[in-house]
């Protein structure tokens, strides 16, 4: 069940104040970009740097990290107990995500980072993460319609509430390539609050981030990386000048070419899992927004030549399912519906189901095969693979697909 709401996670972590200093990222698409960049050329510059994303991708830990390293499941366990207790001695009822964010907090403090990079898990405003005191600089990613009965049916009201986030006295980093009244909205907060705003994009990147244009010129990069990389970059340059100032940013920026982020354009040989070793795209893109720049990369990419392509998708209950996937499959293209597994903490979450899924798909013009599986997963990508044993085959819809197909290929190489 979610419950958005800053005093439960207040009463859990008012026992063990935060050691370290945070950079707080909040938005509908990107965020999980961003903290890896940020976190990886935090690492690079020598800072101890902690990050918090979610949901997590195969186990429960590894949305926690140290160094870039996934926290030890034993050092979670131990800490994830103690939060479990002092929550039920204190009789507050934390959510389960409230105890994963304290206990992620928690384990910063343990392994004495300097800095924790946070992703907000829902919203901004009432999101648990939004507990955090001591923040070097806020960053709002890409924002689009998502949790809508929670976060308000407008860009503007969703943007108001990411937008929490902000803080008095905390300059912040605001991707400028969102929506004219998304950026209203958050001129509008900034101004409310007196802060010291980064409106940044890739077509001013040229005067606002020198270095980075030059990467620009020489990497093959889709254009929501280029903005993401813009964001991550300017909280770079603000959390480095007050943390090491010495530190030349500039020099850092070669390294963003080594990150890598599971689930997002990512190409997977599913080898010994299925017979096929030729890759697939895995791509957890589950909202009109992110679907959009999935489609883009796979009409650039993978539909040379007229090809079609093969789709395995699932997605959450109470998605858009037309909005996800009416517009990027598109007809002669082959689709199975699958439905992913239970979620480890996340209860609430379940999947669409399969032939559900189906009848939104069918009604695609002159769509090509659809078949829907129920339950096992496995027979989907292997009748996907079996019907385009030489053409592309992309599986998308969801980050708990992109999960679940991490968990079987890692099992089926064990």
């Amino acid at each position: 069940m979610i419950e958005l709401g800053l005093g439960r996670i207040a009463r859990l972590v008012q026992q063990t104040p935060l050691t370290w200093s945070a950079i707080h990222i909040a938005g509908t698409n990107g965020k999980g970009s961003i903290s890896a960049y940020l976190s990886h050329l935090l690492s690079a510059g020598g800072v101890r740097c902690g990050r918090f994303t979610s949901p997590h991708l195969i186990d429960k830990w590894d949305c926690i990290t140290i160094g870039e390293r996934v926290v030890q499941e034993s050092l979670f366990r131990k800490i994830e107990s103690q939060v479990k207790q002092r929550d039920e001695k204190l009789g507050i009822g934390a959510s389960e995500f409230e105890l994963l964010t304290a206990t992620a907090f928690e384990i910063f403090n343990h392994e004495q980072v300097e800095v924790g990079v946070v992703e907000v898990g829902m919203g901004g405003r009432l999101d648990a993460t939004n507990v955090l005191s001591n923040v070097l600089v806020s960053v709002i990613a890409k924002i689009g319609m998502d949790h809508q009965a929670f976060l308000g049916s407008t860009m503007e009201e969703i943007a108001r509430e990411k937008g929490g986030i902000l803080k008095p006295g905390v300059p912040c980093v605001i991707d400028n390539t969102n929506e004219p009244g998304v950026i209203q909205t958050l001129s509008g907060l900034v101004q409310e609050l007196g802060i010291d705003a980064n409106f940044v994009s890739p077509d001013k990147v040229e005067e606002q981030i020198p270095a980075l244009a030059q990467l620009f010129k020489t990497w093959d990069l889709e254009p929501h990386q280029e903005e993401n990389m813009c964001s991550a970059v300017s909280a770079l340059r603000i959390a480095l000048a007050r943390l090491r100032p010495q530190t030349d940013a500039s020099s850092l920026l070669p390294r963003l070419s080594e990150v890598r982020w599971p689930g997002r354009l990512e190409s997977v040989v599913l080898h010994p899992l299925i017979a096929r070793t030729q890759p697939v795209l895995l791509d957890g893109a589950h909202n009109p927004q992110s679907a959009a720049v999935l489609g883009r990369y796979v009409d650039r990419k993978l539909r040379a030549h007229s090809r079609n392509v093969t789709w395995v998708i699932a997605a959450s209950s109470g998605k858009d399912l037309a909005g996800v996937f009416c517009s990027i499959i598109r007809p002669g293209d082959n689709v199975v519906t699958a439905e992913f597994g239970p979620v480890d903490g996340m209860p609430w979450v379940t999947p669409t189901k399969a032939a559900d899924l189906a009848k939104t798909i069918e009604s695609i013009p002159e769509i090509g095969q659809v078949k829907s599986f129920q339950g096992d997963l496995l027979p989907a990508i292997q009748w996907a693979s079996e019907i385009s044993p030489e053409g592309p085959v992309v599986i998308a819809g969801s980050l708990y697909l992109v999960s679940d197909i991490h968990r079987l290929l890692r099992d089926a190489q064990k």
